[in-house]
């Protein structure tokens, strides 16, 4: 048994949620841990159950070294094998069993109760219907409608993280009975009906970013039986060892791969037009002769991304993020009168600089024309530079030595992005980004996805334009977000030029003419 070889990007993710961290204490914790998901036959032969066990295995394999996987009944004896693959394809040191009775804490997925010593805490699904119970099984209901299933993996992973490490969650605890209706983010009437999802034509759209939340959307969409359409994949990187510790659809064989070809494999069947491009959004745009887009899902990790991705004008845009106390979905015309994307990330005060902000967190601020300079013209990292920021930082050279060579920015992804340095100073330099947990980036991907489904099915926008949610307390009562649009002057929604632009790009007569 051993934790996964991404383990130090899983930490750095724990540290920035969990009180009192050490590197050290959260690894023999989880080394102690034993965590389990028994499920019924029902839900081993429904598709919704099959769902939910594949994204509970994906998140749970990602951060849990010991994994009890047990089947209730003979007909579901069959899925074992295929989950214990999948978590062996995540972790291949990962230690399996089927003896749930040693875990402390099981997610349990069907209607058959289980009596075991440890904590056991309930997932299902009905369609669009997300279902936890922390006292009685939910079951899972009949439909292909992946949402509720998906959803309900998510909470069911955050509440075996905020059991495992309750004493270090302020204000967490676990929730109680759950009814999320993923069609409005509001909880489902009693005796309510998911539904299915029914055909979806996408049209063109757009998904742009494939990393974790983009991952989570990709999980939702290939599961989608009835999915047509042309769906465009922008993303211009390859996977990572470290992004293994959150993308919920990464295996250890797809590390060196890029990510557009990886979604783009999971992604295809007939009568889905798939077309990945390994390219920034501006080089996309560059190439692409036709700027008129009608749907854009954004999953990217910067505002000044997201902003850019405005700039273009998209017809619909939906925007999905994670950060440090929440993780949700946004949805913006341009002239509606409501809020543009650009609205929620205009900065309210002065912004650092990259190269003030990488020079800062390498320990080494005065170096910020060196950083500059090697940032703009991609300079490799010498060796003795590598021992001026290990002195800085106060660590040993010789773990950072691998990585000299490489353009500064890809040191820096590396070397602290990457974990290195948290791991070599036991969590006490946090690197400067957040890092999502698994189950907050998925649940954010498949909120993307269902906005973006529902959208081209002709479903009305929600009256608010963002939802958010904290996976890392009891789910709250209200998570609608008004959200004002900027009234200062400062946005291009406001802007007489960029909406006059709007409007003739997408003016009936414009696209006849086009």
């Amino acid at each position: 048994m051993a934790l996964a070889n991404f383990f130090d990007r899983a930490a750095t993710a724990a540290s920035q949620v969990l009180a009192g961290f050490g590197t050290a204490a959260f690894s023999e914790r989880l080394r102690a841990q034993v965590v389990g998901l028994a499920f019924d036959g029902e839900a081993a032969r429904s598709q919704e159950g099959a769902a939910l066990l594949d994204l509970t295995v994906r998140l749970l394999a990602r951060l849990y070294p010991i994994l009890m996987i047990h089947a209730l009944d003979g007909n579901a004896a069959e899925r074992v094998a295929e989950l214990s693959g999948l978590a062996r394809a995540i972790n291949p040191a990962i230690d399996l069993g089927s003896d749930v009775g040693r875990a402390s804490v099981t997610v349990c997925v069907g209607r058959t109760a289980l009596a075991i010593p440890g904590r056991a805490l309930f997932a299902g699904s009905d369609g669009w219907i997300a279902r936890f119970s922390p006292t009685a099984p939910v079951g899972c209901g009949p439909s292909a409608n992946p949402f509720g299933a998906g959803g309900a993996a998510c909470i069911a992973a955050a509440n075996v993280f905020r059991a495992v490490f309750a004493d270090q969650i302020p204000g967490g605890g676990l929730d109680g009975e759950i009814a999320l209706d993923l069609r409005d983010y509001r909880p489902a009437a009693p005796g309510a009906a998911g539904c299915e999802v029914g055909p979806v034509d996408l049209g063109e759209a757009h998904l742009v970013g494939l990393g974790a939340i983009g991952n989570g959307a990709v999980w939702a969409l290939a599961r989608l039986p009835a999915l047509t359409g042309t769906l465009h994949l922008v993303d211009h990187e390859a996977v990572d060892l470290s992004n293994l510790q959150r993308y919920a659809m990464a295996v250890q064989t797809d590390v060196e791969r890029a990510k557009v070809e990886v979604a783009a494999s999971v992604l295809a069947r007939p009568g889905l037009r798939v077309a990945p491009h390994r390219a920034t959004w501006a080089e996309y745009l560059a190439a692409r002769d036709d700027w008129r887009l009608d749907r854009v899902a954004v999953a990217l990790d910067t505002a000044r991304d997201r902003v850019a991705v405005q700039g273009a004008l998209p017809r619909w845009i939906v925007n999905a993020w994670t950060q440090e106390g929440d993780l949700g979905v946004s949805r913006h015309g341009f002239a509606n009168g409501k809020p543009c994307l650009s609205c929620l990330y205009l900065p309210a005060g002065a912004v650092k600089d990259e190269d003030d902000r990488i020079a800062e967190e390498l320990g080494m601020p005065e170096a910020q024309p060196e950083v500059r300079r090697m940032l703009q013209t991609s300079e490799p990292v010498t060796e003795v530079f590598v021992e001026r920021i290990a002195a800085a930082l106060g660590v040993p050279p010789n773990p950072l030595r691998p990585f000299a060579g490489q353009p500064l920015r890809s040191f820096y992804q590396h070397a602290l992005c990457g974990g290195v340095v948290f791991q070599l100073t036991d969590g006490r330099r946090p690197v400067g980004a957040t890092v999502p947990m698994a189950f907050q980036s998925a649940l954010a991907g498949i909120m993307l996805a269902a906005d973006l489904v529902k959208h081209a099915r002709g479903e009305p926008d929600e009256p608010t334009v963002a939802t958010r949610i904290n996976l890392l307390k009891r789910l709250g009562t209200h998570l609608a977000d008004p959200h004002a649009r900027d009234t200062t002057g400062r946005c291009i929604c406001g802007d007489a030029d960029f909406r006059a632009a709007f409007e003739a790009k997408y003016s009936s007569a414009h696209r006849s003419a086009g």
